[in-house]
């Protein structure tokens, strides 16, 4: 029986050696970029993204543009994105606060991140890590489920208890690591269906694998 301890030291050891690259795979060139990207990321593909944000930012390339723009010119760039109708209303408004309240400077503090308009904490914790390279664990879906399943996290309910639990037992030097990590083999391996098993490196201490081993 592996317990917790030992279930977190193999993952620290294996993403040690297996190092992902920590930066995010939208793509950015300045604070307010990224979070225009990561707001927009929401239950949508980077790849997605990534094209829309290839027009946007010629329209709007900074937050005093964007707070100008009205909501049919957000809109129409944006359509192609889900939930277009409330993150044309957030990027807009977003846009606005940080001018207005932040001398357009997006702020690198969490608790400042989640007065913008569409930043919750998992977006404050993508930009606080990325941007400001702050040790933090942002849990989106892939997070979550991945972390549940190999057995790094029990009974977490929510994106936070998973968050407080990562973080209180990976070294803060290695959080940024994991968490990129964690969503890449989320998003490429450890799938909601049907999950790769047979290319998965750390199988020989996952805790979802060895109870599809107890089963065969």
């Amino acid at each position: 029986m592996i317990t917790k301890q030992q279930r977190y030291k193999y993952f620290i050891d294996y993403i040690t050696k297996h190092q992902p690259s920590i930066d995010t795979e939208l793509v950015y060139k300045t604070p307010y970029q990224l979070l225009v990207a990561v707001i927009l990321s929401a239950q949508c593909t980077d790849k997605r993204v990534n094209k829309i944000t290839a027009v946007f930012f010629k329209n709007f390339p900074d937050a005093k543009n964007l707070a100008k723009a009205t909501n049919d010119e957000v809109f129409e760039i944006i359509k192609s994105c889900s939930y277009p109708n409330n993150k044309t209303k957030h990027l807009i408004g977003m846009a606005k606060t940080l001018v207005n309240d932040f001398n357009d400077i997006v702020p690198s503090d969490i608790n400042e991140l989640q007065k913008l308009p569409g930043v919750g904490r998992k977006t404050a914790n993508v930009i606080a890590s990325v941007v400001f390279n702050k040790p933090t664990m942002a849990v989106d879906t892939h997070v979550f489920r991945v972390a549940a399943r190999i057995g790094l996290t029990t009974n977490a309910k929510n994106p936070l208890q998973t968050e407080n639990q990562l973080m209180k037992n990976i070294p803060k030097d290695k959080i940024g690591a994991a968490h990129s990590w964690l969503i890449l083999h989320g998003r490429y391996i450890c799938k909601a269906r049907n999950p790769k098993c047979n290319e998965c490196g750390i199988k020989s201490f996952c805790k979802y694998y060895q109870t599809l081993s107890d089963i065969c």
